[in-house]
């Protein structure tokens, strides 16, 4: 059964920095589209950031261009890292991966993917 799994969230204080990571378990497929989502409580979710894994392309809202990097990670088959430094109390959303085994032209709309992990929470706060 494939499965996204996200790991990493954690409390921190403004102006920190936080890594998330994401993997997709049980599939061999490779060229993944892997997408950051995030929703906080009365909010919709938005999408933040997203790679296509076989060429390394990358997309980012404008919220967090410039202080949030996304990553393939090499050592798995299908897993990336979202670098998040400088965060914001704004930032403080349970952080959703997302997957679809191909590429979109909308890759930061959630429209997009088709298997989705559990979240894992991010809380900025002094």
């Amino acid at each position: 059964q494939v499965q996204v799994v996200e790991s990493g969230g954690e409390s921190v204080q403004p102006g920190g920095s936080l890594t998330l990571s994401c993997v997709i378990s049980g599939s061999t497929h490779s060229a993944y589209l892997l997408g950051w989502f995030r929703q906080a409580p009365g909010k919709e979710r938005e999408g933040v950031a997203a790679i296509l894994l076989q060429f390394g392309t990358t997309y980012y809202a404008d919220s967090v261009k410039g202080r949030f990097t996304v990553s393939r990670d090499y050592t798995k088959n299908a897993a990336v890292n979202l670098e998040m430094r400088n965060l914001k109390p704004e930032d403080t959303a349970m952080y959703y991966c997302a997957a679809f085994p191909g590429s979109s032209s909308h890759p930061l709309r959630d429209s997009a993917y088709r298997l989705w992990g559990q979240g894992t929470q991010v809380t900025v706060s002094s």
